[in-house]
């Protein structure tokens, strides 16, 4: 279909937009892909912009924290096009470090 490749600023996209209820407007939030979007070189230098800002902000509240207290989590970068969400670290469990503990002083046991 020829709208759908319409900037989402044009005005055939702010009308359809604006025709939609609630629920449709949080089911498309909900369901919304910015990865698979096409974004000018405005959009992505604004994104760009953003997420310095954000690490800045983190940068300076982790400096201003004491060093016992606890840091918040960095900030998460803005989705664009083209790239998928990043996957969350895995977290060593207590059973999976023990094991690893034994490996390591040659317990394979």
């Amino acid at each position: 279909m020829i709208i759908q490749h319409l900037p989402p600023e044009s005005a055939t996209m702010t009308a359809l937009r604006n025709a939609m209820d609630g629920e449709e407007l949080a089911e498309q939030a909900e369901e919304g892909e910015p990865e698979r979007a096409r974004w000018s070189q405005v959009e992505q230098l604004l994104a760009l912009t953003a997420d310095r800002l954000a690490r800045i902000e983190y940068v300076l509240v982790c400096a201003n924290t004491a060093k016992k207290s606890k840091r918040p989590d960095p900030p998460v970068p803005i989705r664009r096009p083209g790239a998928a969400p990043r996957r969350k670290k895995a977290q060593l469990s207590e059973r999976g470090a023990e094991r690893l503990f034994q490996l390591i002083n040659g317990g394979a046991a």
